[in-house]
């Protein structure tokens, strides 16, 4: 698919547009955290209920909202090689990986 220039978001447009949706909806921006439990499932397949991940899968239990939401923006952006991650995020709305970022952000993360 080709697009215009004029159909051509820029990175920074983005941003832009992802900030004024996030100030606009403070329910986003905290994400909700019950619907992130819900949409859990496909993500502790691999990388346990518990967020630990096992066998070289990362952790992702109790990591900053923001750090979530942008690695799952990176994969969507294909900025990041893993093919299942790619298509996971890339199948989530921001609204989602919101959520995810919620839920996963309260698991406590295995002490080191």
């Amino acid at each position: 698919m080709m697009f215009r220039p004029a159909q051509r978001m820029t990175v920074r447009a983005r941003l832009m547009a992802a900030g004024a949706l996030v100030a606009a909806t403070p329910a986003l921006a905290a994400g909700d955290r019950e619907f992130g439990a819900y949409l859990a499932g496909p993500c502790v397949t691999c990388h346990q209920p518990s967020g630990q991940g096992a066998g070289g899968i990362p952790v992702i239990a109790g990591w900053p909202p923001e750090q979530f939401i942008a690695v799952m923006d990176s994969y969507r952006r294909k900025q990041r090689e893993h093919a299942v991650m790619r298509a996971l995020a890339a199948a989530l709305s921001d609204e989602e990986i919101a959520a995810l970022a919620a839920y996963f952000a309260e698991l406590e993360p295995a002490p080191r």
